[in-house]
């Protein structure tokens, strides 16, 4: 591709984001009027759950567009992450336009696209420069070879990627260790948690004062994609101490951070979250597992009732980050405490334990069909005594249960854009290699039209979800109420692992329905990213609708 040609294809990649971006503001500055600066969110849903993904999709544009831009200013001008920027920006951009055809109330003060802005989209969205993209693609079998513009992040995606491959994808008896998990629905074995512990990965998010190794984000979230595209379970591993670590650094005493952050960095603590009940998913308000003040054996402390669901990691972890209600007048978010709730480790799918003093908790796994090895348990809680300097921020802390974990919940939706970019990833890999191997009608799949087409869509969309969720790991702070950036980036990058991992196993033809094929383990895992850490809908109206809309 000539220089004349890679400059203009950076050229219309910055007019179409611009034209997104004026698109997202006129959608804002609507929905702002329209539900009174976000106290009517709930009676324009629809209007704004298109309104989170038309502001998700124009700051990927845009983040996509500056990677490139970000090359060539620095003399290495990339063609093709300037093609993908050109072809993102004006898919998004044409996206944008036939909404605001479909919905004009919504974009009531955006002016049309010009002719010009409709020629680049043309140009931009142009076959042959698709097919191009994914012939290049295909031919270097998918790697991600992004340029990080940080030396600790490069050499961090280095050594983990050939960690995961060496140990989580390490074949026992013919099979992978990663893919055994998943057949078998097996726990995570202790030898990753032991190496884990040993290369420092649990304290990425512990200040060096606590003995741990205080990554930064963007730094974690390599880490996170490289572990994840080889197991999503061992991406997801991280995230349950990072929710507890932020609340300690944010709300505990100091006596609590001396006691639980070396623990949690050395991995001598593995946490299990507890927030959401049987009844009551991301409505954390509704929460109606109770602790009051109790004491046993001389102890002043707590005594916990009630039940939870969804506790990823509950039966195997030492330690239950728990809300509970403390208030027993019904108060909102504001009566809710969180609390540091030890307990034996089980490595079964079902654990009763019962307390010295007295206390009862007992668990029983979900079966899921995907998202394996670290299961996911329903908890019922009897009596459950906690010592009263388990509650974070002791006496401080209560009723603060619910702020102390935001800023947990942020970067764990940050992590969840990770851990979408590295199931993405191994799909795109997976199938880059199947189709430079697979021949029908005399020819490699890999060297069809619609076969390139398809990957260099697929390709394409994985750069801008992996450059928006990268900028957003440089840029947020985790004390923000309910940050934008992580919400946008798990929001995007998430439809973009489900989209990616399907199309990549239809690419596979029947042998990707096989469940012996790696791409089936790929496809179910991703099911559950548009889920966890803020179900879809939750994001789109409540945290991200409403930053938007109702800004602080």
């Amino acid at each position: 591709m000539t220089s004349d040609t890679a400059t203009g294809a950076l050229a219309g990649a910055r007019g179409l984001a611009e034209a997104a971006r004026r698109f997202a503001g006129a959608a804002v500055a609507r929905a702002a009027d329209l539900t009174a600066g976000g106290e009517d969110i709930d009676g324009h849903q629809a209007l704004c759950s298109r309104l989170a993904h038309v502001a998700t999709e124009a700051r990927a544009a845009a983040s996509l567009t500056a990677y490139a831009e970000r090359l060539a200013a620095e003399g290495k001008a990339d063609a093709n992450a300037e093609n993908q920027a050109f072809a993102f920006a004006a898919e998004v951009a044409h996206r944008l336009a036939a909404l605001a055809d479909a919905h004009p109330g919504d974009f009531a003060d955006a002016p049309a696209l010009s002719a010009d802005e409709r020629e680049l989209i043309g140009a931009g969205l142009d076959d042959g420069r698709i097919r191009g993209i994914g012939a290049r693609t295909i031919e270097s079998r998918g790697i991600n070879a992004s340029d990080l513009f940080d030396d600790d992040a490069a050499q961090t995606r280095t050594f983990t990627r050939q960690f995961a491959r060496q140990e989580l994808l390490r074949e026992e008896d013919g099979i992978a260790i990663a893919d055994l998990i998943h057949r078998d629905d097996l726990l995570i074995p202790e030898s990753w948690i032991k190496q884990y512990a040993e290369l420092g990965f649990f304290g990425s998010s512990v200040p060096d004062a606590y003995g741990g190794t205080e990554m930064g984000y963007l730094t974690m979230i390599v880490l996170t994609e490289e572990l994840s595209a080889a197991s999503l379970i061992a991406g997801s591993l991280l995230t349950r101490s990072e929710i507890l670590t932020r609340a300690l650094l944010e709300g505990g005493t100091d006596a609590q951070k001396q006691a639980w952050l070396p623990r949690l960095a050395t991995g001598e603590v593995l946490v299990g979250i507890a927030v959401t009940e049987p009844d009551i998913g991301s409505h954390n308000a509704g929460t109606q597992c109770k602790a009051t003040r109790g004491e046993r054996d001389g102890r002043q402390g707590w005594l916990i009732n009630g039940a939870k669901a969804w506790c990823t990691f509950a039966g195997r972890a030492n330690v239950l980050a728990l809300l509970a209600r403390t208030d027993p007048v019904p108060n909102g978010n504001r009566g809710l405490s969180l609390f540091i709730v030890p307990k034996a480790p089980f490595d079964g799918h079902k654990f009763a334990y019962r307390q010295p003093e007295g206390g009862l908790m007992t668990g029983e796994a979900i079966p899921t069909p995907g998202y394996r090895g670290m299961h996911s348990y329903i908890l019922n809680i009897e009596d459950y005594f906690v010592p009263a300097e388990n509650l974070v921020g002791e006496d401080a802390g209560e009723g603060r249960g619910f702020y102390l974990t935001l800023g947990g919940f942020a970067i764990g939706r940050l992590q969840t854009g990770g851990r979408a970019l590295g199931v993405a990833q191994a799909a795109l890999e997976k199938a880059c290699a199947y189709v430079s191997q697979r021949v029908q009608f005399n020819q490699l799949i890999g060297e069809f039209q619609l076969t390139q087409y398809q990957v260099g869509l697929m390709a394409t969309r994985i750069a801008a979800a992996r450059q928006l969720t990268y900028d957003c790991a440089r840029t947020t702070d985790p004390r923000g109420k309910a940050p934008l950036g992580p919400a946008m980036a798990k929001l995007f990058a998430s439809d973009v692992a489900v989209e990616v991992t399907q199309a990549a196993q239809l690419l596979h033809g029947g042998w990707g329905y096989a469940e012996e094929d790696r791409i089936t383990r790929y496809v179910v895992d991703a099911q559950v990213l548009p889920i966890f850490e803020g179900v879809k809908a939750i994001l789109e109206l409540k945290v991200i609708a409403k930053a938007l809309v109702a800004p602080a």
